[in-house]
């Protein structure tokens, strides 16, 4: 018997909300990893005469990747201090919906962070070692977490769903 007798599906419900969270930290920070190799090659590879760093796009490329990383790490750190202050019942009803969205929002990060280490990597991106084997790691992995725990699509729906509960007579 898991929980209360007919409460399994509560009980299974209530350990999604951590199932995520973990896919959340597990996923971002191999985006961190990402980000720091993309730094590491845009300061050691030289192209015509300079480093890669010196060049405007590439700066753009890595300021916006490492705002998605420090943004979805800023998030989840919010999620566990009101995890660790909140029962198991008011995380299902208050932190469901911010974790759904935490997670598609973590997730499509990463697919940014991997399409965008891919440009700056260019050709290394698809070698299986040497400096590229971080990314070309990457490629291959990083839709898992958009698919483990609830697809991008259903983490949308369940945000959007609990966002209207809170709104006066919302009607869902």
């Amino acid at each position: 018997l898991l929980g209360e007798e007919n409460g399994g599906f509560k009980c299974i419900m209530h350990n999604f909300n951590h199932e995520r969270w973990y896919i959340v930290a597990g996923a971002n920070r191999a985006s961190r990893l990402v980000v720091e190799e993309c730094y590491k090659w845009a300061n050691q590879r030289v192209v015509f005469g300079n480093p890669l760093i010196a060049q405007p796009v590439i700066r753009n490329k890595l300021a916006r990747i490492t705002s998605l990383v420090e943004g979805v790490h800023a998030w989840l750190e919010a999620i566990t201090y009101q995890m660790q202050h909140m029962t198991h019942a008011e995380q299902a009803n208050h932190l469901a919906g911010p974790i759904a969205l935490l997670k598609l929002f973590c997730t499509r990060s990463a697919n940014v962070v991997s399409d965008e280490a891919c440009q700056i990597f260019g050709g290394r991106a698809i070698t299986q070692t040497g400096m590229g084997k971080v990314v070309e790691q990457f490629q291959r992995s990083a839709k898992f977490a958009a698919i483990l725990g609830g697809s991008e699509e259903i983490m949308a729906e369940l945000g959007v769903k609990q966002a209207m509960r809170g709104f006066p007579n919302a009607r869902l």
